[in-house]
């Protein structure tokens, strides 16, 4: 039989009701004469009202006591888990991160894990338990609580799976699947039977939200086989596995797209009349880096004459009014124009690892924006991946008919 790691978020334990549904969902596992292992999140809302309760005391409390507080979020579930399988007769054991042995360096709020100890999990797992653990938490060399900061239940469940060696990471949510778009605003969009980690990864960075960057990274890395699943079907479907492009059937073709993605929370930035000098890209980039802003496209044009050049970068809707005026001390110091920005952009994102074998692709989603008036304000790629930043009121409209171009339509 198979060892499963299986990992459940806020909203699947949002309530007593919800618990009692997913202790039903593995106690059939366990049943099947399988081994499981359940990392869970605090309930929904719980962490976000932990936060506010540490706000009303102190506007910048400590990280360490901000671990202190929030890990407590997960101790609840795993302990009412704990109960609603034991009472249908599933003998389980919770463990928080300190106990299973989750070391993390001391970065407090984004602890990263450095080892885990599963002798205690296999002990309890030889003895037909199910083990049930507290996700985003782990404790340092100190003995200090941590925490791994956002996805971080995503992450310890990977990382266990790693360090059991498990058949299977089943990651439930509430969809059934990654699919080829937003299923909101693409009717059309069918769920993905497979994906590989690396259009997982770009989908994730793209705007996909169905699982965190780092958990992706984490499973590519140790080759641990994900599954995202519904836990809110009690028809559990075959949702869909992402797993390493070596183990994908070598006489199946790749579909040249597997998935669009978009992104509506970016602004866009431009320098405008900055010297073309050496070093002017890392003038105005340096300050921005060192307020904590994350930079993601970036285009350069110089004039004609080669002597200035306008330097344009997207950051997060949120950072906007800080990187503007970053860049306004940069302007005066550089001696250029003058700084224009937009916050109603877009990012709209193809990703395939089908793009290394087939050309045309630029120009067929180029093409076919222009035919639907949708003007291309930059452009970023990779190897598998073209991103383009277009006006926001044009996203649905996009991410729609290149579904279409591309052949990505679910056919009923």
């Amino acid at each position: 039989m198979a060892l499963y790691v299986q990992k459940f978020g806020g909203t699947s334990v949002g309530s007593v009701e919800r618990i009692k549904k997913v202790a039903e969902r593995v106690g059939r596992y366990r049943q099947q004469g399988h081994d499981v292992v359940v990392v869970v999140s605090a309930m929904s809302g719980e962490t976000n009202r932990l936060i506010d309760l540490a706000k009303q005391i102190h506007e910048e409390p400590s990280p360490r006591e901000m671990d202190m507080l929030v890990s407590t979020g997960e101790q609840v579930t795993i302990a009412l888990l704990a109960m609603a399988l034991e009472q249908q007769g599933t003998p389980a054991t919770s463990f928080t991160g300190a106990q299973v042995g989750i070391l993390t360096d001391q970065a407090h709020m984004k602890a990263r894990i450095k080892d885990i100890a599963v002798d205690q999990l296999r002990a309890r797992l030889d003895q037909g338990r199910v083990v049930v653990v507290a996700g985003f938490q782990g404790v340092d060399e100190q003995g200090n609580i941590t925490t791994l900061g956002r996805g971080g239940s995503d992450t310890t469940a990977v990382a266990l799976a790693a360090a059991l060696k498990a058949d299977e990471c089943q990651i439930y949510t509430d969809v059934d699947g990654v699919y080829t778009a937003d299923p909101r605003i693409c009717s059309a969009a069918k769920r993905l039977e497979s994906i590989t980690f690396e259009e997982m990864l770009e989908l994730a960075s793209m705007g996909s939200k169905v699982l965190q960057i780092r958990s992706v990274e984490f499973a590519g890395k140790y080759k641990v086989p994900l599954r995202v699943l519904s836990s809110f079907e009690d028809n559990e479907g075959p949702g869909t596995l992402i797993i390493a492009d070596d183990e994908e059937n070598p006489s199946m073709e790749e579909p040249v797209i597997s998935g669009i993605a978009h992104q509506t929370n970016e602004a866009k930035l431009t320098v405008l009349g900055a010297p073309d000098i050496p070093g002017v890209a890392a003038k105005i980039l340096g300050p921005i880096s060192d307020q904590n802003i994350e930079v993601d496209m970036i285009v350069q044009n110089v004039s004609p004459d080669g002597k200035s050049t306008d330097f344009s970068f997207t950051v997060a809707r949120g950072d906007y009014k800080k990187a503007e005026a970053t860049l306004q001390q940069v302007v005066n110091e550089l001696g250029a124009g003058k700084v224009v920005g937009d916050t109603a952009i877009a990012k709209v994102s193809l990703v395939g690892v089908g793009m290394r074998s087939h050309a045309g692709v630029a120009s067929l989603m180029f093409q076919t924006l222009a035919d639907n008036g949708i003007n291309i304000r930059m452009v970023s790629t990779s190897e598998i991946k073209i991103s383009v930043v277009i006006d926001e009121k044009f996203t649905e409209l996009a991410v729609r008919t290149l579904h279409t171009a591309f052949g990505l339509d679910r056919q009923d």
